[in-house]
C-alpha cells in the first residue's frame, strides 16, 4: 500500500470537470485508489464519491493506493492534483 498527502493546487478546486478528469486518471490503474479528507474516504474512481468530498484549492487530501501499480497510480494522482497535467 502506498499513501501520500497532497495539497490541491487546481485553480477552481475539484469542480465537476476536474473531478471527471481525476476519475479518468484513477481509472487507468488496476489498483484500488482512495482519497481521504476531513475523515471521509472515497473511491477515486467514483465521480459521485469524489464530488461528495467538496475539495477546493489549497485543501489537503490523502491519496492511498493498493495493488500492482500503486506507485504509478499515486504518482499520477499527485501530479494531477498539483496541476501538472
Amino acid at each position: 500500500m502506498k499513501k501520500s498527502t497532497v495539497e490541491i493546487k487546481l485553480q477552481n478546486g475539484l469542480e465537476a470537470r476536474p473531478v471527471a478528469m481525476l476519475v479518468q486518471v484513477a481509472s487507468k490503474y488496476e489498483s484500488k485508489i482512495y482519497l481521504e479528507s476531513t475523515g471521509k474516504k472515497v473511491n477515486a474512481k467514483s465521480i459521485m464519491g469524489m464530488m461528495s468530498l467538496g475539495l477546493d484549492n489549497g485543501d489537503q487530501v490523502t491519496v492511498t493506493a493498493e495493488g500492482t501499480d500503486e506507485d504509478e497510480a499515486v504518482d499520477a494522482i499527485e501530479k494531477y492534483l498539483c496541476g501538472a497535467e
